[in-house]
C-alpha cells in the first residue's frame, strides 16, 4: 500500500519549482551525518556491478550480517529493506490475528489488511510520554497470534528496555513478536536493548541499513527469526530481492567495523545536542510539548490554535518538509515529527516553528484531549 507515509520531497519541488535537493527534508528519518563518503566511494568504484546479477538469495550479505553481530546465518533473510519483510511475514505464517503497538508505522497494520489477517491497536497514552505499557499489551495480545512492536517507536521516539521485551515475550510464548528495531542504532546504547541475539522461539526482529547509514534508496533490511520461522518465511522469498549495489553497501559496511561504529558513535552525540536544542527552543518559546525521543527524531504536540496541516503546509512553502502526523491511528492534527538533520537546517525548523505558533497563539480554538 502506497498512501500513509507522509511527505513527498519530490511532489513538493514540482510546487515550488526547485530541486529535491533544495529542500530540506525532516520528514525522512535518516541520519544527518550520512551516508558515509567511503560508503559512497566504494559504491561509485563498484558501480559496474549493475551489469550482472546480484546474487540470487543475498546470501553474501546474509553471512556478512549474521558475522557482525553474531548471529545464526540460518536465521537471517535480506530483503528489499524491512517494509518487504514486514508484509512477508504475515503472508509466510499464517496468522489470523495481529496486535500493533502504536501510533506507529501504518505498514504493520496495512500488512496484515493485505494479507487478510484482522488487526487490532493498542495506542500508548500519551500521559506516560507513549511509552507502551507491557502489562496492557499481555492483556491485549491474548487474542492475538502475533504482535508488531516498534522499538524504539516510529513516530514517538519511545523505547522498551530490553528486560520488559524479554519478560513479554516468555510470557507468552504462543504469541509471536517481530520487533522492528530499525530506529535502535540511533539510541545511546543499542547494544544494551536490542533483541538480535534472543534465543526465544517466538521473536522476529528487523533491522535496517537505510536509516542509521542514510541509504534509503538501496532498500535493505533484514530479519532474524528462530528456525521453524525462517523455514516458513524463506519459501515465499523473492529471487534477487536486494540489488547489487545494496548488497556491495552491505558487505562493506560489515567488513568495516573499524570505521562503522566512531561513525555512529559520532551520529549519536551530534543526535543528542540538537535534540536538546530544539526541544529548549520550540518547548520554552511556545509551550508546544516535545515528547522525549531515543531516537532521530521529535514528536510535537502543538499549542492550541495551531493544527499539523498548517504548520506542515507552511513549512513546506519554505522549503521545509516535515511529517503531519494526523494520520497515525492513536494521534490527531494537534502532532508533527521533525527528524533531525544539521544544525543550520534544525535551528532554521524551530526559529519557523516557534513564529508560526506565536502567530497562532491567539486563534482560540483548542486540540481534542
Amino acid at each position: 500500500m502506497i498512501g500513509g507515509h507522509g511527505g513527498n520531497i519530490y511532489q513538493l519541488a514540482q510546487r515550488l519549482k526547485c530541486l529535491p535537493s533544495d529542500i530540506s527534508d525532516m520528514s525522512a528519518n535518516v541520519n544527518p551525518l550520512g551516508p558515509m563518503p567511503a560508503l559512497i566511494d566504494h559504491l561509485q568504484a563498484g558501480i559496474l556491478a549493475i551489469a550482472a546479477l546480484p546474487e540470487v538469495d543475498a546470501g553474501g550479505i546474509v553471512t556478512a550480517f549474521s558475522r557482525y553481530y553474531g548471529i545464526d546465518p540460518r536465521q537471517v533473510m535480506a530483503g528489499n529493506g524491512t517494509t518487504e519483510l514486514i508484509y512477508l511475514i504475515p503472508r509466510a505464517l499464517g496468522l489470523k490475528k495481529a496486535l500493533v503497538v502504536g501510533p506507529t508505522y501504518s505498514d504493520y497494520r496495512d500488512a496484515c489488511t493485505m494479507n487478510q489477517v484482522s488487526c487490532d491497536h493498542i495506542v500508548c497514552r500519551e500521559e506516560d510520554d507513549f511509552v507502551p505499557n507491557v502489562q496492557a499489551i499481555r492483556k491485549m495480545a491474548a487474542a492475538a497470534d502475533l504482535v508488531f512492536l516498534c522499538n524504539p517507536n516510529n513516530p514517538t521516539g519511545a523505547l522498551v528496555a530490553r528486560p520488559d521485551i524479554d519478560a513479554l515475550c516468555r510470557s507468552m510464548p504462543e504469541t509471536l513478536f517481530v520487533v522492528d528495531e530499525s530506529y535502535l542504532p540511533f539510541t545511546p546504547a543499542p547494544a544494551d536493548t536490542t533483541m538480535i541475539g534472543s534465543d526465544l522461539p517466538n521473536i522476529l526482529v528487523l533491522n535496517s541499513m537505510s536509516k542509521a547509514f542514510r541509504i534509503p534508496g538501496l532498500r535493505i533490511g533484514f530479519v532474524k527469526a528462530p528456525q521453524p520461522l525462517m523455514q516458513a518465511l524463506t519459501p515465499l522469498a523473492l529471487p534477487w530481492s536486494v540489488n547489487s549495489l545494496a548488497q556491495a553497501a552491505v558487505q562493506w559496511l560489515m567488513d568495516h567495523p573499524e570505521r562503522v561504529e566512531p561513525f555512529l558513535l559520532s551520529t549519536r552525540n551530534i543526535l543528542e545536542k540538537e535534540k536538546r536544542r530544539i526541544e529548549e527552543s520550540v518547548h520554552q518559546k511556545t509551550g508546544a510539548r516535545c515528547f522525549p525521543s531515543s531516537t532521530s527524531f521529535i514528536l510535537i504536540r502543538l499549542p492550541d490554535g495551531l493544527n499539523a496541516q498548517t504548520v506542515s503546509r507552511q513549512m513546506a512553502d519554505n522549503r521545509i518538509l516535515i511529517r503531519d502526523c494526523t494520520n497515525f491511528t492513536g494521534l490527531s492534527d494537534a502532532y508533527i515529527r521533525i527528524s533531525l538533520k544539521s544544525e543550520a537546517e534544525n535551528r532554521r525548523a524551530a526559529d519557523l516553528l516557534v513564529e508560526l505558533c506565536r502567530g497562532h497563539a491567539n486563534l482560540g480554538s483548542r486540540h481534542a484531549q
